[in-house]
């Protein structure tokens, strides 16, 4: 084992442990448990607020298989990985102020209590909980799967050991600290992404001779590399513009990032983070993904892409150093899967136990039982994870536009057109949801475009046409609430 290496990740995880522990005492003191576990009592700034949101999508697949990806296609993934840099500032933008206030209206700690009470319907309820379980089921074994490359390249230990330490890493301080600790450790672990990836890409320039020099490498190895279109040619204009949608626009529909639009603590909060959020994710895109480019010349022939970062960070820097870097995927991976395992978690527990199962259960007994859930979804993942996939980056893109084609219309019409309601909202996720399955198994790549574009052109269709058909016999608490509720802003 490189302890040079190691030394300055087991610091980092002390740290994150450290928060977790610091963040259980406002659990245990809180007035309001689920507020507190699953929201953070609505308490972040704008600096935390970007942070977080980064954080949570800024994931293995952005800092480990983007950059595998890139290594393999060359300079076009950097143009299509560029798509998410409106991210933040779409997500704020849409729900922005209106979400926040709807959600404290509503009392909603999660995305699926914004819908059951906008729509006041079980069976949209029921869809969303399964939908989020289902995809972010694939969304977190594929955290799972980075977090253990990353710790197999480095130790040396075999690929189940790794992943072992790191599920055990993660499950100890979700548990014990909920949201806050959460939003906290993403705040520390933005700033070590940051640090890191300016780092790294610093150090590699150099190994590689500078730019020009590795420009010239690429183009020697295959003129295709500097181009658009990838390698081999296949990043045709209209699935790279379709990533726009994917990974840009689309994340409004995404409930690990939208919860983030409901814990802010106030309108300053929210304009500092569309700032903040806009430039980070856009610096950590861009040189994240050029670190994988530039990898190639410097270590040609790595077959698993997963392990570019780790292999080019041990290459071009010095063990310390390497291990402080590389801390920047493991924050990047740790963060995605603590939210993304309270996300879920607050599925079972607050809209589906508490409201269908047991509404009238005791402050303790929800308490133990979303530690113990939340405890049980980690292991069943890490389960899941045990045979994992090459690239591990189309495991998170599967998840992604699967949660797309099934909340991103129920969201945002949800907010902005009042006739909307409950068949039209159901409607749209059940079209969403089953377009989206059949054209990734039998039509992958319809027109050129990736899967998700069609399933959410058809989830839209389906929401307009039933509502509208639906109008006269939607019932109260569709349309009625939402009106007095916008007229009261």
């Amino acid at each position: 084992m490189n302890w040079a290496v190691i030394i300055p990740l087991l610091l980092f995880l002390v740290v994150i442990f450290f928060i977790g522990f610091w963040a259980s005492k406002f659990v245990k003191s809180s007035d309001s448990f689920l507020s507190e576990y699953f929201l953070g009592g609505r308490e972040l700034g704008g600096f935390i607020l970007a942070m977080t949101m980064i954080a949570t999508y800024g994931s293995a697949s952005s800092f480990i298989g983007g950059p595998g990806v890139a290594y393999t296609q060359g300079f076009g993934w950097v143009l299509l990985s560029m798509s998410q840099v409106a991210t933040g500032y779409f997500v704020l933008m849409i729900l922005g102020k209106k979400f926040a206030i709807m959600a404290r209206r509503y009392n909603a700690v999660t995305l699926i209590d914004f819908l059951k009470e906008r729509y006041q319907s079980k069976w949209v309820v029921l869809t969303s909980a399964f939908s989020i379980i289902i995809f972010l089921f694939s969304a977190m074994a594929a955290q799972w799967v980075g977090g253990a490359r990353l710790i197999e390249s480095l130790t040396g230990i075999s690929y189940l050991g790794a992943l072992f330490i790191f599920a055990i890493s993660v499950l100890v301080y979700v548990i014990i600290g909920g949201f806050r600790a959460v939003a906290v450790t993403d705040a520390v672990q933005g700033i070590v992404m940051l640090v890191g990836t300016l780092v790294l890409l610093i150090a590699v320039v150099i190994a590689g001779g500078g730019v020009s020099n590795i420009v010239a490498d690429l183009q020697a190895e295959n003129p295709n590399l500097i181009t658009p279109y990838g390698f081999d040619g296949n990043l045709s204009a209209a699935y790279v513009s379709s990533f726009w949608l994917l990974v840009g626009v689309g994340v409004v529909g995404l409930p690990q990032v939208t919860v983030r639009a409901m814990s802010y603590k106030n309108s300053k909060a929210m304009h500092r983070a569309l700032i903040i959020g806009t430039v980070v994710v856009g610096f950590i895109m861009l040189f994240m993904h050029l670190i994988g480019v530039f990898a190639r010349p410097i270590l040609p022939g790595i077959e698993v892409g997963d392990k570019v970062m780790p292999l080019i960070a041990l290459e071009v820097l010095p063990a310390w150093v390497a291990g402080i870097v590389l801390a920047a995927p493991m924050a990047a991976i740790m963060s995605t899967v603590d939210s993304l395992l309270l996300l879920v978690s607050s599925s079972v527990v607050k809209d589906v136990y508490l409201n269908y199962i047991e509404p009238k259960a005791s402050h303790e007994k929800v308490k133990k039982l979303s530690m113990g859930v939340t405890a049980i979804l980690g292991i069943a993942v890490c389960l899941m994870a045990l045979d994992p996939p090459n690239l591990l980056i189309w495991l998170n893109l599967f998840a992604f536009g699967g949660l797309e084609a099934a909340f991103i219309w129920p969201v945002v019409l949800g907010l902005y057109w009042s006739k909307g309601n409950k068949h039209g909202a159901l409607a749209s996720m059940l079209t969403g949801i089953l377009s989206y399955t059949l054209f990734h198994n039998f039509y992958p790549e319809a027109f050129g475009m990736h899967t998700v574009v069609l399933p959410v052109v058809l989830s839209f269709l389906a929401f307009i046409l039933v509502s509208l058909i639906t109008a006269k016999n939607a019932g109260a608490g569709t349309g009625s609430n939402y009106d007095s509720l916008e007229r009261s802003m």
